[in-house]
């Protein structure tokens, strides 16, 4: 028995390894799986958390079984931190690099120390390791603009001077430093750009769907709907990720060709990305987008909705799905030749885009239509509102919170408003009563009466760094934003900047007409009505909506059905 295990520890031993960063991602864990039925390599998953937690059906499968027999290990890492990075890559043959931030999060700083310089940690470490092989997994925002789209590019596309995001521009330097990387003692180096990912365990592209469609949005197309995309089922990409390490593994010209490239993977299907989604919701009983919107209409509201968020976010609310970079996915083409892939890596999809989307939605019964009925979920004014503590408060969830608000509200509308004192003179006043306040109270005994007078303690008045710094970002950024506006048009052929400057200026001419006044006694009592309506009788009001939406469209139709039966009573 004791030689049997000995014989199997080293036999393990003997065996390659190749390490996986990220490997508890999406995509990550598909990879993981495919390494593991393949039986080539032993797999150590690197990931954030301290420990691996399986799935049920992880636990009794594949993966389970690998970690029982020694074929799979966990080693928790931040990339970020170097010494993590070495531990992680310690006797590695080969690493795939597809650790990255959430793109939906709009966090430059940690988009930089993520996909730049833990980028740099990986190769490095892999330098200093000897390790043989980096595959890095790309995007194809890497070559996106955020204005022009892209029917069939290829390769030769070069980086934008300026980017969608920040996630899009710190992914092309990560990139362009593993292609950088690529022969450095003797490491070859590859980078693959998969396209619109999606397949089972998708926490991202299906969820947002539902949720959409839950709140009412998945009805409405932006732009003309027209537009193509390149998807890229999940079990493809780990595919594609199998065919680069065995390209570089060749011997001689094949592995020095197919190295320091980067290459597009998709399912070589190009497909509507509004006939995607509708195919997605119609299969999980949700109704297919149907009302088109111009992009020259919703992006001005996006712009709106992220300066919001931006002020709004340290209350609470949660980041939102229509921001302009998404917009601006949403309305072009994006589709990729991938003949570079199958010439120097021998790929080609092995699951074809019907196929990978029946899997899909068949994974996701539980969002199916007939369960979000039941209402066990977020009401779509809680979701409007940022399930965040503005809804709380909006909703009437928290009425003690909710009375507070109003309580300091009326107080502002008595003293600022009412009174016909200047902001100057109010904000005196104001100051001046607190002071007395706070004299008072610190000057009081600690107990009155039997009672405990609680005293504010200094800690109450001092800003920290970590909000000096948000309050100075958002300064400085707004400052920014403003003087790129200008430049833009001071060039004069930055056609939207200046619809955005006008849109911008007429909304708050508009808003320059509502007195103080009518604000509070108007618009603030009507949002804490509105809301809590609008919760209660959801599908009634959504129902009039849509029917008044789709009122030009009915008479538009309408109007070509008369013109085509004229045409043909002439030509009868």
């Amino acid at each position: 028995m004791v030689e049997a295990q000995q014989h199997h520890n080293s036999e393990v031993a003997e065996r390659r390894w190749c390490v996986v960063t990220g490997g508890r991602g999406f995509a990550a864990r598909h990879l993981v799986q495919m390494l593991l039925r393949l039986d080539t390599f032993c797999v150590r998953i690197a990931d954030l958390a301290p420990s691996i937690i399986f799935d049920p059906s992880e636990q009794s499968g594949a993966l389970g079984q690998a970690f029982q027999s020694g074929r799979a290990s966990y080693v928790s890492a931040d990339i970020r931190d170097k010494s993590q990075v070495l531990k992680a890559c310690e006797g590695a043959e080969v690493v795939f690099h597809m650790a990255a931030p959430d793109s939906s999060i709009n966090n430059h700083k940690l988009h930089q120390s993520v996909n730049v310089q833990g980028t740099v940690n990986v190769i490095e470490s892999c330098v200093e390791l000897k390790v043989k092989r980096l595959i890095y997994t790309s995007s194809p925002s890497v070559v996106f603009d955020g204005v022009n789209g892209t029917l069939n590019g290829d390769e030769s596309l070069p980086y934008p001077t300026k980017h969608n995001d920040s996630y899009s521009a710190t992914k092309a330097d990560g990139e362009a430093l593993v292609i950088k990387a690529n022969g450095v003692n003797g490491l070859l180096t590859c980078c693959v750009r998969p396209s619109g990912i999606f397949g089972p365990g998708d926490n991202l592209f299906v969820p947002s769907l539902v949720n959409a469609a839950r709140a009412g949005k998945s009805k409405f197309i932006i732009g003309d709907g027209n537009n193509m995309y390149d998807f890229t089922y999940v079990e493809n990409v780990a595919h594609a990720h199998i065919c680069a390490e065995r390209a570089l593994a060749s011997d001689g010209p094949v592995a020095l060709k197919a190295a320091g490239q980067a290459y597009f993977i998709t399912n070589m299907e190009p497909i509507k990305i509004w006939e995607i989604m509708a195919l997605i919701l119609h299969g999980l009983g949700y109704e297919r987008p149907k009302i088109k919107v111009p992009v020259s209409i919703i992006m001005p509201i996006a712009h709106l909705v992220e300066a919001i968020y931006t002020v709004l976010a340290p209350y609470g609310m949660k980041v939102l799905q229509l921001t302009p970079s998404r917009v601006r996915l949403l309305s072009c083409n994006r589709t990729f030749d991938c003949s570079k892939a199958n010439d120097l890596l021998g790929y080609s999809p092995v699951v074809p885009l019907k196929e990978g989307l029946t899997r899909t939605i068949d994974s996701y019964s539980h969002l199916r239509a007939e369960l979000s009925r039941r209402k066990d979920g977020p009401s779509k004014a809680s979701i409007y509102l940022g399930s965040g503590r503005v809804s709380d408060i909006l909703l009437w969830r928290d009425k003690r919170q909710t009375l507070a608000t109003m309580l300091v509200l009326w107080a502002i509308y008595s003293y600022f408003v009412v009174s016909g004192h200047t902001i100057i003179t109010a904000v005196s006043k104001l100051v001046v009563g607190a002071s007395i306040l706070l004299f008072l109270h610190a000057i009081s005994p600690v107990k009155i009466l039997g009672y405990t007078i609680k005293k504010v303690p200094e800690s109450k008045f001092h800003l920290s760094k970590g909000m000096s710094h948000k309050v100075a970002l958002l300064m400085t950024s707004s400052w920014n934003y403003a003087v790129n506006g200008l430049k833009s048009l001071c060039c004069g052929n930055e056609w939207l900047a200046y619809f955005k400057v006008v849109f911008s200026l007429i909304l708050l001419d508009l808003l320059g007409a509502f007195s103080l006044q009518s604000l509070f006694t108007l618009v603030i009592p009507f949002i804490f009505v509105a809301f809590y309506v609008y919760e209660n009788k959801e599908e009634e009001i959504d129902g009039l909506v849509l029917s008044i939406i789709s009122i030009p469209s009915r008479l538009k139709s309408d109007a070509e059905g008369n013109i085509d039966t004229k045409t043909k009573t002439k030509s009868e």
